[in-house]
């Protein structure tokens, strides 16, 4: 049912005409992130440019009881932006303006629709850089929002552990600011992690102050193959123990290699399980020492290819390879869609897992591409299909459940890194038990009308 005009008269009043859209083009383009979910439409989109143009929106749609959905850059999984109730979809894209940077703090201060490699281009004038990475132009209130990590977690953590403050806007448009500008702090609830992850169904999240980390002066990198999945998982499960520091470690299975050599810019790796490995450091000489025990695990463990010391012009290709990897599976299967998977579990359970997924997809006859940050035992195997196709379809899902089921049994998790949204709900009460009741009720406390985000999480 359309808003009520009045409501559009006072939104109106807010964000003016030119910020304000009810047009069917905007409204579809609203409806759907890139996830192969059901999309639905908005009623209006608005696009603030300050905290206290969200608040007094947010105010509104308290008032009239009127769901809120946060918007980033769309390029989440699991339908986390989709308006599955209609009403006011809240687009960030014109609050994007980097507010202070205090390089002496190695802090930064941002609004919510800043695109973090935006952000990373400027901060490289001062030797800085934000460190997670999703892969996608992702927004930092998004990477808020989803808890993005990417391919270097391992060593530098995932967004969470890099926010300082928040600036948050609640339910009947209260403002607060949890966090605080100090390194570290004992005093009271930690707020800021409660935000992060929480896909905005506690608050809209405008202003993020960040903690920043130095570019190393040096890095390595190397890439080793591998004649079955279970031996490089094993040995990124070796490095990890041998109390060595490496930024990457990101495994792509044989198919993923194919589509990387069919579609990237001049590789021929072999056919066969591969192990991107990169380190940070202040010298060369110190990485070349861990290099080197790393390239003793590799051949302990039957490596057929390992090459060392790539330059900085081939190690930027082949991180663009791994980022475009999405697209090159895309490309490889028009006119379909992807099942994301994107479970994590402990390291030493890592090898079980990929096992698992590769054995379940032979034996089902559906073609997976198994990769992921392998670092941070966090695996994806995109698999493709057509979801009006019911019969093939419901295969993959049935793949997505037994694999989700066995990544829990090992004390993993349903969602490393893309989020609950709409399609790991099935997945929550099997993982968190008692505790989903807590974390309704902690909805509750924060959103008693159920107007942000609804139809996600639980």
């Amino acid at each position: 049912m359309a808003l009520p005009d009045f409501v559009l008269r006072k939104l109106e009043e807010v964000v003016g005409a030119d910020r304000l859209s009810t047009g069917a083009s905007n409204l579809t383009l609203h409806a759907k992130d890139e996830s192969f979910h059901e999309p639905h439409l908005p009623d209006v989109v608005v696009w603030p440019k300050s905290t206290e143009e969200v608040s007094r929106i947010v105010r509104i749609c308290y008032e009239e009881e009127i769901p809120v959905t946060p918007w980033g850059a769309g390029t989440s999984l699991e339908g986390n932006p989709i308006p599955v109730k209609g009403g006011v979809v809240v687009d960030f894209q014109q609050m994007n303006e980097i507010l202070s940077v205090r390089e002496d703090d190695l802090q930064v201060d941002v609004q919510a629709g800043v695109v973090f490699k935006d952000l990373n281009k400027k901060l490289a004038r001062y030797g800085l850089f934000f460190p997670p990475d999703p892969g996608a132009s992702a927004t930092i209130g998004g990477m808020v929002a989803n808890n993005a990590s990417g391919v270097r977690a391992i060593k530098y953590g995932a967004t969470k552990d890099l926010i300082q403050k928040l600036t948050v806007v609640l339910a009947d448009g209260t403002v607060i600011q949890p966090g605080t500008l100090a390194f570290k702090t004992s005093s009271g609830l930690d707020l800021c992690r409660l935000f992060a992850g929480s896909e905005g169904i506690l608050g809209l999240v405008t202003e993020i102050t960040l903690r920043l980390v130095g570019i190393p002066p040096e890095f390595l990198s190397a890439v080793a193959s591998f004649p079955t999945t279970e031996a490089a998982t094993l040995t990124v499960s070796q490095i990890i123990r041998s109390g060595l520091s490496p930024a990457a470690l990101e495994l792509m299975g044989t198919a993923a290699v194919r589509l990387i050599n069919k579609y990237g810019e001049d590789f021929d790796f072999p056919a066969s399980p591969l192990v991107f490995i990169e380190f940070h450091g202040t010298n060369k000489e110190g990485l070349a020492v861990d290099l080197e025990l790393v390239k003793g695990l590799c051949d302990d463990n039957g490596a057929t290819h390992f090459e060392a010391g790539i330059g900085r012009q081939a190690r930027a290709r082949l991180w663009q390879a791994r980022y475009d990897l999405h697209d090159f599976i895309l490309r490889e299967h028009p006119g379909l869609e992807p099942i994301a998977i994107d479970t994590a579990v402990p390291i030493s359970k890592l090898p079980d897992l990929v096992a698992f997924a590769e054995n379940l997809t032979s034996e089902l006859g559906v073609e997976g591409y198994v990769f992921g940050h392998a670092g941070s035992g966090n695996i994806h195997m995109p698999m493709m299909g057509d979801p009006h196709d019911k019969e093939s379809w419901a295969v993959l899902e049935e793949i997505n459940r037994r694999l989700v089921a066995y990544a829990i049994s090992l004390g993993g998790t349903a969602t490393g890194e893309h989020g609950v949204g709409i399609g790991k709900m099935q997945f929550m009460e099997a993982e968190h038990g008692a505790s989903l009741d807590v974390m309704r009720r902690i909805k509750q406390l924060f959103d008693p009308k159920g107007i942000l985000n609804p139809g996600k999480m639980f």
